[in-house]
């Protein structure tokens, strides 16, 4: 009797001990949740023998299986790398018998389709370069394998990167490619809200990684794509310092504006990213001015209370055309100054960088992409356009099939209307203009002392797929109305971009850290001070939690 009463004490005492153990707290003690996980998380568990790649990437793959094609059909992806699974099975035994390669050892990966593979198709989102593979890896590309990435998968974008597109006649409708479309990909939508598109041009990578198909993504931007598609997906994303990164085996949309650079859920992982990707490439002269001066490691930035002290200007004059997105950024600042910041409110940009940025910005970038789009043209395999005019003439008729008759239309008429890179106008516009811009945004810093200026990425919300707010230019900064993004790309000044909100409707609101070259590590930790002081990440409405994203830790 006495033994069976014991029993039933202790059978009773252990179930009490199950309860408290599979109480919700002590369960999330021990477990990751793949939507908040950061790259850190990730390698200790695998370190830990709790987690492995392979385990990691088939929960990537289960949601690309859930929601991409399936489901609400973000359509976020071009191509799938059918190898990913065993890349990261022979990853997962290396690690076990030698050590991780680096901080991204066996961590997915999503490329914007403008990254050169030599082992997938590289497609810029134009159907008519279906199925080209490059004879090599882009730069950045060997970068990411050699220290151990996964390669999941290839994003969709605006087709060559708005390219085509923009510079058209205003308010033409004959142009206007929708928000996040592309002849190769069709439609992205924004996992947020379907109705809206995801931004240009990266809109694929900012779709798949706030909807978390991957741990982190990268993008190009020339005039704001990077930025944009953070803003409208609510991610991290970050635009670095022409020359930072190599654009080397990147389809070039206009090399006086491009760089490529890292998206994520985290500024964590960004300064991670970010410090597998830098280092001088020789093909690519703007590395040059990066050497002596790139990290390999940005995460020791990364501190509590940076903000502290930080002289931090408001930039007003991209402020004022959506309340809801004012609101956000009005408690941005408040956020800012309770971190201890020092913040000129407001600021006012030089009446020479207002008036000038966007006529300098579109005569450089038609010229630069008739010219530059040849020269990578040149490097496809046969039976591949070589140059504008053949793309635009290819896009043009009936037996192609091709399917965006408005870029078909933009091909066209960037090709005739473009000017030469010889042609007196481009030349004062690209020594004299982008000086003037740089001269006056160094003069801005330098007269209230900056360390960082602050505005929102995108002056509104995402946008309906076929709204036009922007008079028929599309994609790139384009899809931002009222943003200050391409002064970043006119300077080549760094832009960081962090979560900081939400609209009444759901919608994600960022604010963009923005410096002087090379100010990337003041940036990181002023971007991880905020982001976590407000934890302002969401997981999209239509993409939710599926039972696998909690992993082993």
């Amino acid at each position: 009797m006495m033994k069976s009463r014991l029993r039933s004490h202790l059978a009773t005492l252990a179930a009490g001990l199950a309860c408290i153990c599979a109480a919700p707290g002590a369960v999330r003690a021990a477990e990751l949740d793949l939507s908040t996980a950061t790259i850190a998380d990730l390698e200790a568990a695998m370190n830990a023998g709790t987690l492995t790649s392979e385990q990691l990437t088939r929960e990537f793959l289960a949601r690309i299986d859930a929601y991409d094609k399936q489901g609400p059909a973000i359509n976020a992806l071009i191509t799938l790398n059918p190898n990913a699974l065993e890349i990261a099975k022979a990853l997962d035994a290396e690690r076990k018998a030698k050590g991780p390669r680096s901080p991204i050892h066996g961590i997915p990966v999503i490329l914007k389709d403008n990254y050169n593979t030599k082992d997938l198709q590289t497609t810029a989102g134009c159907q008519l370069l279906a199925g080209s593979i490059p004879s090599a890896d882009a730069f950045v590309v060997k970068k990411l394998r050699d220290a151990g990435a996964v390669i999941l998968a290839k994003a969709n974008l605006s087709e060559f990167a708005a390219g085509g597109s923009i510079g058209v006649p205003l308010g033409d409708p004959h142009y206007r490619v929708p928000n996040g479309f592309s002849s190769m990909g069709l439609q992205t939508h924004n996992p947020h809200d379907l109705t809206r598109g995801p931004s240009g041009s990266s809109g694929g990578t900012g779709a798949s990684i706030a909807a978390f198909f991957a741990q982190f993504g990268t993008g190009s931007d020339t005039g704001g794509s990077i930025r944009g598609p953070s803003s409208a997906n609510g991610i991290v994303g970050l635009k670095p310092t022409r020359g930072l990164l190599s654009r080397s085996g990147i389809v070039p949309l206009a090399l006086s504006f491009d760089t490529g650079g890292p998206m994520a859920r985290s500024v964590s992982d960004i300064a991670v990213a970010l410090g597998i990707m830098t280092g001088v490439d020789p093909t690519d002269p703007a590395t040059i001015t990066s050497a002596g001066r790139y990290e390999k490691d940005y995460t020791k930035f990364l501190k509590v209370g940076s903000l502290k002290g930080a002289r931090i200007g408001v930039a007003r004059d991209f402020m004022g055309r959506n309340a809801d997105t004012d609101q956000v950024m009005e408690a941005a600042i408040a956020k800012l100054k309770e971190l201890g910041a020092v913040v000129i409110d407001p600021l006012k940009y030089p009446d020479v960088v207002l008036q000038t940025r966007t006529a300098v910005f579109n005569t450089i970038l038609n010229a630069d992409f008739k010219a530059q789009i040849a020269l990578y043209l040149a490097t496809l395999k046969p039976g591949y356009p070589k140059t504008l005019a053949e793309l635009a003439a290819k896009a043009l008729d009936p037996a192609s099939g091709y399917r965006s008759p408005e870029k078909a239309a933009g091909l066209k008429y960037t090709d005739e209307h473009a000017l030469d890179l010889t042609d007196p106008a481009y030349i004062a516009d690209h020594d004299q203009g982008l000086a003037l811009v740089k001269a006056g945004m160094i003069s801005l810093f330098a007269k209230y002392d900056l360390d960082a200026i602050v505005y929102p990425t995108s002056a509104t919300p995402a946008t309906l797929i076929n709204a036009d707010p922007t008079g028929g230019r599309r994609g790139g900064a384009g899809a931002m109305p009222g943003s200050a993004a391409n002064i970043a790309n006119e300077t080549g000044f760094p832009d960081l971009i962090v979560p900081a909100g939400m609209t009444k409707d759901g919608l994600p609101v960022t604010i963009s850290f923005f410096g002087v070259d090379y100010s990337e590590p003041k940036l990181l930790a002023y971007g991880y001070d905020f982001e976590q002081a407000t934890k302002a990440y969401r997981v999209p409405k239509f993409t939710p939690k599926l039972p696998g994203d909690i992993l082993p830790n």
